[in-house]
């Protein structure tokens, strides 16, 4: 199975169908009166799908195991057709679109088996994801072209030519991927007077969003976040929380993070770890989502 240690448990949505075509009226017939010999077609079918959702990562090699919060299976009846609904729902890392087209596959079969002694002419069709909601993949599909972000490494050591950056090409790469356009790129010392200026300068600009990476640690010479916070219009709690609760996760330690987030006037800006897994795994944490904040400055509706 694929790595998915990366990603964050959001609300995942799913809905799947199937279609089981009869090549006489009299079937459907039979199966909205309660007659087919081997029990009620509808209700047998949708116990089936029950435990087909259930069981989706027991049959498919790839698929994750995870919780299923609900399922849901309806039906449509026509003349000569029954179109079978399926909807699930969990708050996981990955989605639930093979678990509803699973799910729809069952109950289409056990229709199947329980109709074939009155109709031979019985076919399946139509097996098909008609939509799937949540997860990054909603954020990605935004287009992120308009925004503009700076990156700025804080470390003595790089700032000399002692070391090689790892963590900002992290955070332009990850920029990058989700269509924001970097336009500026630095290596500074850690000295509260040229983190300061940056963040004048990048806000006074217009940039949408500056990063900082490094400087939030604990020792004497880490002061990236005692830089940005008296610039800070406002605080944003809940990204830092998210960026330590996500790290915590992964590395014991990450509660002694310094991460810092917030705004200068319409600016988000943001201090991250500098150690390349840090770096990595704050903007998981984060991004597309935290790219909300720009509609919310704005006072556009959500």
């Amino acid at each position: 199975m694929i790595d998915i240690t990366h990603k964050s448990s959001t609300l995942r949505k799913a809905i799947a169908e199937a279609t089981v075509k009869v090549s006489k009226p009299e079937t459907i017939q039979a199966v909205k009166d309660r007659k087919v010999p081997k029990g009620d077609v509808l209700e047998m079918a949708k116990t089936a799908g029950l435990f087909a959702a259930k069981r989706t990562a027991d049959m498919i090699p790839d698929c994750h195991p995870l919780p299923i919060e609900f399922t849901g299976v309806t039906y449509e009846i026509g003349d000569e057709e029954i179109r079978i609904l399926v909807e699930i729902h969990t708050i996981y890392k990955t989605g639930v679109e093979v678990e509803a087209m699973h799910t729809a596959s069952v109950v289409a079969l056990t229709m199947y088996d329980m109709l074939k002694p009155l109709d031979k002419g019985i076919s399946i069709e139509k097996i098909r994801l008609i939509e799937k909601k949540g997860g990054k993949s909603d954020l990605n599909s935004k287009d992120f072209s308009h925004l503009k972000g700076a990156v700025i490494v804080c470390s003595d050591t790089i700032s000399q030519g002692k070391g090689e950056d790892k963590s900002g090409k992290i955070i332009q790469d990850k920029l990058s991927s989700i269509g924001v356009q970097v336009v500026a790129y630095e290596i500074i010392p850690d000295e509260i007077e040229k983190i300061q200026g940056l963040a004048k300068k990048y806000a006074d600009e217009g940039i949408d969003l500056i990063i900082f990476s490094g400087g939030t640690g604990l020792s004497p010479r880490d002061v990236t976040p005692d830089a940005l916070e008296p610039l800070l219009t406002r605080k944003i709690p809940g990204i830092e929380e998210t960026i330590r609760n996500y790290g915590q996760q992964r590395v014991p330690t990450a509660f002694l993070s310094r991460s810092l987030a917030g705004v200068i006037d319409q600016s988000l800006v943001l201090a991250m770890p500098g150690s390349s897994a840090g770096a990595r795994e704050s903007m998981d944490a984060v991004f597309p989502a935290v790219l909300h904040v720009f509609k919310v400055l704005s006072g556009e509706r959500h």
